[in-house]
């Protein structure tokens, strides 16, 4: 694995060394160092974490900017190419509609925090319900108004945009929680915004799945610069229930992707440096997709307690 250069080269003050963003403690157990980071887990209530991570406002500068959505090294850092996969997060997303049905028999007002492009929330459009995101990267956000209209996104972080209270059917992280350096603050946050009636959907990864376990410090979903916090079933309904949620259904079934055969050659290479060799040739089908599900990302809904 490899740590960004740039990033370690930052100063002093960019950095913050943090103890658990769940319970406070600074106990911990290290699970493994890269470069500047460490990966540990609090002995106090489980919840693995990164440390030292960037202060809030080099976090968006220095992480989320172009480099993110389009980078050359996306096994440490962000997305290949985020835009032209358009059409496979779509597809995702439809699949996983049948997540928002099963909870939600009619539209209602939607709102996804970390919306990036808008690929989820032009699915709910055309399912009918009313959207709005919210994204603070200046660099992906413009793509998510040409695709929703500027009425339908807002620039900023969760808790620092004005948004009205008990307005939202549903709100949605797909991927984002695991960002947020307040992950309690963000949820509670939530709970203001949602009717009484309304449900949380989070997505994120499960440090705990046998994929985490058999791949150790080789997992894809080690990006420490980003990923800053690392969830388990256990874990995720603590810090929900700190923000004022009780689980409501907590599934793998469809936290898979459609990915390209592109991505699985990058992928490979990860793991191996021969694997990616072996895998090249499927560079050349990179127009073709697969359904890869993992069962090391989770699907939680919550409502509020």
């Amino acid at each position: 694995m490899t740590t960004r250069p740039e990033l370690i080269e930052l100063p002093a003050s960019a950095w913050n060394h943090v103890d658990c963003g769940l319970c406070g403690s600074a106990r911990r157990e290290l699970k493994f160092q890269d470069g500047p980071f460490s990966v540990v887990t609090c002995r106090s209530c489980d919840l693995t974490y990164v440390t030292p991570r960037l202060n809030d406002a080099s976090l968006i500068h220095e992480v989320y900017n172009e480099s993110y959505w389009s980078s050359d090294a996306a096994k440490v850092h962000g997305y290949t190419d985020y835009r032209a996969d358009a059409p496979l997060y779509r597809k995702t997303y439809r699949r996983r509609l049948a997540v928002v049905r099963r909870h939600f028999p009619a539209p209602g007002r939607v709102l996804d925090v970390g919306c990036a492009a808008g690929y989820f929330l032009g699915v709910m459009q055309e399912e009918g319900w009313n959207v709005l995101g919210l994204e603070p990267s200046d660099a992906i956000r413009l793509h998510a108004e040409e695709l929703l209209g500027t009425a339908n996104v807002r620039s900023g972080l969760l808790g620092q945009v004005e948004l009205e209270e008990a307005s939202f059917d549903l709100i949605t992280m797909w991927d984002v929680i695991e960002h947020i350096p307040d992950p309690v603050g963000a949820v509670r946050e939530v709970r203001r915004l949602l009717k009484p009636n309304g449900k949380l959907l989070i997505e994120t990864q499960n440090v705990n799945s046998r994929a985490a376990r058999v791949l150790g410090r080789r997992w894809q979903h080690y990006k420490h610069a980003e990923h800053i916090y690392h969830f388990n079933p256990k874990t995720l309904g603590r810090v929900l229930a700190r923000g004022g949620f009780e689980i409501v259904e907590n599934t793998p079934w469809l936290g898979g992707k459609y990915v390209s055969m592109n991505f699985i050659a990058e992928r490979a290479g990860r793991l191996h440096p021969v694997l990616s060799t072996l895998f090249s040739p499927l560079r050349l089908l990179r127009s073709r997709s697969v359904y890869v599900n993992l069962f090391d990302e989770m699907i939680a809904v919550a409502r509020p307690a």
